[in-house]
């Protein structure tokens, strides 16, 4: 006997007002404020200070809202209403101070921990790739040590950079001498990022990761790389950290650190919509700079990713127990 899911509140659909114009919430979502409960809030963090090369992240969030206009309720590949399975708002910016990193940072994680209290998971827009670790402190109070999925052209495992601990080539570093992360069950994808010695990598296994390159694209099947990183993750709670530029620059120009010889767009996309049924408990999808973008090319890519990450949240066992999936669409707003 199934339980009957309650309708949510999805996408705004006013036949007066066309997708391009008015409030650019994420995917013409509901705010936060207007609805009663979250089951996923996408909370944008502007926050750049960590960043060791371009900077501009801070205005990430803005950017990949204005590009999920275009976003849609339903999900063929997982025949799935993913607005309908879960309520999901759009819970605005965290408003969080450009000049001092460790009080950012505090900021972010005490914000991050309200929301796990109140039974909202987060999709984060960043912002640059520090944010992960307060977000991972608030998922790791939770839920224990989680793996960590990550998608990204550098390995973000380095120690202090001119001195400072936490920055945006750190926080998985931090985050596993913290004891957040299940150090059997941590992956890396996409790497191909310059390292100054053998000795980065030999950290990086010591910290908890395995490592799937760019070049694995290249001789393997895709399917084979999902067994892989599915059989890396195994059941217990994951969190997904996609630093857009695991993307070829080609895909994804407007970033912080671009590096060539990436994923396509297709790659990341089909690697994702293979870990149906894992057990998500908080993403993130960062380092998007809109001055570095052309044609809208990252903040469609990064929106996009974030929707499927949505999708995959609504496939999670938690999302699905004891439920039918709706066969309809979210009730939309106005």
């Amino acid at each position: 006997m199934s339980t009957e899911q309650p309708q949510r509140i999805g996408q705004r659909d006013d036949p007066g007002m066309p997708r391009f114009a008015g409030p650019a919430t994420f995917a013409l979502l509901p705010r936060s404020e207007d609805i009663e409960h979250a089951d996923i809030a996408v909370l944008g963090i502007p926050f750049d200070a960590g960043t060791s090369f371009r900077p501009g992240a801070r205005f990430g969030p803005g950017h990949i809202r204005e590009a999920s206009r275009q976003l849609h309720p339903y999900h063929q590949i997982h025949d799935v209403y993913p607005f309908a399975v879960n309520q999901v708002a759009d819970a605005g910016d965290l408003g969080v101070t450009p000049y001092d990193l460790d009080a950012a940072v505090a900021s972010i994680e005490a914000a991050a921990d309200r929301f796990a209290e109140a039974g909202t998971t987060l999709m984060t827009l960043g912002g640059d790739h520090t944010i992960a670790l307060p977000l991972l402190r608030a998922v790791a109070k939770k839920h224990g040590p989680v793996a960590v999925l990550h998608f990204d052209a550098h390995l973000d495992t380095w120690d202090t950079n001119f001195g400072a601990p936490i920055w945006h080539g750190s926080p998985f570093r931090r985050a596993s001498e913290e004891g957040l992360l299940d150090l059997s069950r941590c992956q890396h994808v996409g790497i191909r990022g310059g390292v100054y010695d053998r000795s980065e990598l030999d950290d990086d296994a010591a910290l908890g990761f395995q490592i799937i390159r760019s070049e694995d694209y290249q001789v393997r099947p895709v399917a084979d790389i999902v067994r892989q990183i599915r059989d890396r993750l195994g059941g217990g709670p994951v969190y997904i950290s996609i630093d857009i530029d695991v993307l070829d620059p080609a895909h994804a120009p407007g970033t912080g650190t671009p590096e060539v010889a990436g994923l396509t767009t297709r790659e990341l996309f089909t690697t994702l919509r293979g870990l149906a049924g894992l057990n998500i408990v908080g993403a993130d999808v960062v380092e998007v700079l809109p001055a570095y973008d052309h044609a809208a090319l990252t903040g469609l890519a990064a929106a996009h990713t974030a929707w499927e990450l949505i999708a995959l949240m609504a496939l999670t066992p938690s999302a699905t127990a004891g439920a039918e999936a709706p066969s309809r669409p979210a009730r939309p707003h106005r």
